[in-house]
């Protein structure tokens, strides 16, 4: 069975994902660019969260039970990011997505993925499975980023940038679920 929290700190990276390659789709890609995009997408976020998972796995066994609420702290600093960073960029980085070849895509892909590396530290702290973890994180990456290309040029902006605010929304709830369980724990 999954973990709710897994599926609580997925969905908040698909919605991520979602609007990222919405902007993108824009662009008019073909179908093997969307392709290359999608694998680059699952690479780099199914990847970037391992390095969270292993940077907090050993920390929160050594620092026990207060793991649970660094985990909580770190959502809810990562959720109200997500709903107050500044958009101004994102299209440009979709953009840069449609256009960029080589090293220069690989460091686009990495900072597309950078969420994820928060992700895994709270999944690492919370001492959830590593494999399902990063499957998962994967998958959802490839599977909506392909759903996001596809329907870039039909969908608005404002329902982009909606989804990413609900994606902090989420983030800031599931820590809220977090902080009632370990209030009646």
């Amino acid at each position: 069975m999954i973990p709710l929290s897994l599926l609580g700190l997925v969905l908040p990276l698909a919605l991520d994902t979602f609007a990222v390659s919405a902007a993108a789709g824009l662009t008019g890609l073909d179908r093997r660019h969307r392709l290359r995009l999608s694998l680059l997408f699952a690479a780099f976020e199914g990847g970037t969260p391992a390095v969270g998972l292993l940077l907090a796995g050993p920390l929160g066994a050594a620092i026990g039970g207060a793991a649970d609420y660094l985990a909580i702290a770190v959502l809810v600093g990562f959720g109200l990011f997500t709903l107050l960073r500044d958009e101004d960029g994102e299209g440009d980085k979709a953009t840069g997505l449609a256009t960029a070849h080589g090293a220069a895509l690989l460091l686009l892909g990495l900072s597309v993925s950078l969420d994820e590396l928060a992700v895994g530290f709270t999944l690492g702290l919370l001492r959830l499975p590593v494999l399902p973890c990063l499957v998962a994180i994967g998958v959802q990456a490839f599977v909506v980023s392909q759903l996001g290309f596809r329907l870039g040029g039909v969908v608005s902006e404002r329902f982009r940038e909606a989804a990413e605010r609900l994606a902090g929304v989420v983030l800031l709830l599931l820590a809220g679920v977090l902080i009632l369980q370990r209030a009646t724990a």
